[in-house]
């Protein structure tokens, strides 16, 4: 039996598993090194490594919101680019992410290792499987904890910001391009790794309670917080350590406290710091695990991957694998390069992020309907591109030739399992359809129907009686001129094979009724409504006229929804009546009706369009 993942997921928790699983080794560990790259203009490298994550962020956030699903960042690539890419990506999203989670458990067991005889290993394997056992028991404890981690080392972080301001000494950034400006941009790509988690927490969507308000205002108040945090952390720590021994530091936070407030502040810095890194971890395995669901759903892993604990309605098989692999990596891997080809990745996936909103944006696939819309659209998309190209040249040939041998694995499990087994729709298909297959056979309905599913999983649509009768209906899509009475014999011969009634008698009432009244009621739209006899007889046609139909009175008509319902189905075709006059008074209607490409199309404008329920 399946279950549904359970919404458990806050605003608040957004955030701080964002903000989490951003502030950890970038803050507490890399500053130092960058320093002694980049002098005291470090801090514009982490302004402007932030500021280059925006055009990701809000392309995200904006998908995201059209597909809140497990997979994140993983779920919208494959949708864009299809089941090759998709699989490259999911592979590299969850290597990647259970990188950084295994990286933080070290972190976490360099600190632990001073208080107890135990191996740094042995520390980060218990740690690792302590956070498993919570991400086993439930989404809310595991955000509940994290939340309680967050706050906690932003607290320690405001003290350290405010009581080391005052103890600044102006003469530590003089001169402030101390390594000249090109270092500024060589240091944006090393420190871009303390930014990696901020499109992460989409493979959360699933979870939350209202993602289409929740998610984008979290990630844009935790890139916010977190680059204000960096840039104020690292002013101080410049300001009060010594150049010499900042640029050697691999404790650079704790060190600055040392300086202006002693061992307690030091300790407390180091108490942060643990949060932290344990913050990161605990985000690690939340989001990498989430990873292997989504691919499994698609066939692209065994399915095995999706199954969902009853009790805690939680992905266990997909926690648990990401766990044994976090382990391993944690005994056997290089730990240090292995993160700096994930940061590699990660630049690739912010990369994508915006390839595929203009994808989606292009596509103009009508059951695309994010909450949210990135502005400046593809202004910011081409620069978010440009950026992350700009940074991966900024990393060298030897992690970009790493990366590329990281992407292999994905291809290589595709050609060998996933080829066979996926099938998936993708928005370059439709995009290719627009440009050159205009006899539409590259395309199925599978894409749309799978988006359209999304939004009403989303919105909480009641698939009530009108929702129904629309998923059934018949439509009819006229390329060429008709006139009207050709065209109510077309419907009159469907209708009556369907309702088992003389075709005959369908024509004679839809004629009588257009000479007796029009059924137009507005430019271009025609509902055209009878009443039979019968009992419990009820169906609605929806029709595309693209050449258009006159009606009495030289009314030309494109769109027209026929209404027939027998005397008891009063009530129904009353309801009905009134919700199609409704939907088509929405902005925007008529253009979406006239560039559909399938009869799929024209029923999900019509079910996807607002309407008051009665």
């Amino acid at each position: 039996m399946k279950h549904g993942l359970k919404k458990e997921l806050t605003l608040l928790d957004i955030f701080c598993a964002t903000a989490g699983a951003m502030i950890s080794s970038g803050l507490f560990i890399l500053p130092g090194l960058a320093f002694a790259q980049a002098g005291p203009a470090i801090i514009l490298s982490y302004i402007i490594a932030g500021i280059l994550c925006l055009p990701a962020l809000l392309s995200t956030a904006e998908l995201i919101t059209a597909m809140p699903k497990a997979g994140g960042n993983y779920f919208y690539i494959m949708r864009g680019f299809g089941p090759l890419l998709g699989t490259v990506v999911g592979f590299s999203a969850w290597l990647s992410s259970s990188l950084k989670g295994a990286f933080a458990l070290i972190g976490m067991g360099a600190y632990l290792i001073l208080l107890t005889d135990l191996s740094l290993e042995v520390i980060a394997l218990i740690c690792c499987i302590f956070f498993i056992i919570l991400n086993l028991i439930g989404i809310k404890e595991a955000g509940r904890f994290q939340v309680f981690l967050v706050l906690g080392f932003l607290s320690t972080l405001l003290v350290y910001i405010v009581w080391g301001t005052k103890t600044v000494n102006p003469e530590n950034f003089s001169p402030f391009f101390a390594k000249g400006l090109d270092s500024v941009f060589t240091m944006t790509s090393f420190v871009f790794i303390s930014y990696g988690g901020l499109i992460e927490v989409t493979t959360l969507a699933e979870e939350t309670k209202n993602p289409g308000r929740d998610f984008p205002l979290g990630m844009i108040l935790s890139l916010i917080v977190v680059s204000i945090v960096y840039a104020l952390v690292i002013f101080v720590t410049i300001g009060v350590l010594n150049p010499e021994n900042l640029g050697v530091s691999l404790t650079p936070i704790s060190d600055g406290a040392g300086v202006f407030g002693g061992n307690t502040l030091k300790i407390i810095i180091g108490v942060g710091a643990f949060l932290a890194f344990i913050s990161t971890a605990n985000s690690g395995i939340m989001t990498a695990s989430r990873y292997p669901l989504a691919m499994s759903r698609d066939k692209l892993l065994p399915p095995g991957f999706q199954k969902i604990s009853s009790k805690f309605k939680t992905p266990y098989t997909a926690i648990l694998f990401t766990g044994f692999f976090m382990i391993t990596a944690i005994l056997f891997l290089r730990l240090e390069l292995l993160v700096k080809v994930a940061s590699g990745v990660l630049i690739l996936l912010y990369i994508f992020a915006n390839l595929t909103l203009i994808l989606f944006r292009e596509s103009k696939i009508s059951s695309y309907q994010p909450k949210f819309h990135s502005p400046f659209y593809p202004y910011l998309q081409v620069l978010g591109i440009s950026g992350g190209l700009f940074l991966l040249m900024g990393m060298g040939m030897l992690i970009i030739f790493l990366t590329t041998v990281f992407l292999l694995l994905g291809f290589i499990w595709y050609k060998a399992y996933a080829q066979k087994r996926a099938s998936q729709d993708s928005a370059l298909i439709y995009v290719l359809e627009r440009l050159v297959a205009r006899d539409k056979e590259l395309t199925s309905d599978n894409l749309l129907t799978e988006l359209k599913d999304i939004v009403i999983e989303r919105d909480e649509v009641i698939r009530d009686k009108f929702h129904k009768l629309i998923e059934e209906s018949k439509v009819l899509d006229i390329e060429e001129p008709l006139k009207m009475e050709d065209f109510f014999k077309e419907v009159s011969d469907i209708l009556g094979k369907d309702l088992n009634l003389e075709p005959r008698e369908l024509l004679k009432k839809f004629m009588k009724r257009e000479e007796e009244s029009s059924t137009v009621i507005r430019k271009g739209l025609a509902i055209p409504h009878i009443v039979v006899d019968g009992r419990n007889v009820f169906k609605v046609l929806l029709a595309r006229a693209k050449t258009g139909i006159i009606l009495p009175g030289d009314k030309l008509v494109h769109i027209i929804f026929v209404i027939v319902g027998s005397h008891d189905e009063r009530n129904l075709h009353l309801k009905v009546l009134a919700s199609m006059a409704q939907i088509a008074q929405c902005p925007e209607f008529d253009e979406k009706w006239s560039r559909a490409r399938s009869a799929e199309e024209l029923r999900n404008i019509i079910l996807l369009t607002e309407r008051r329920k009665d």
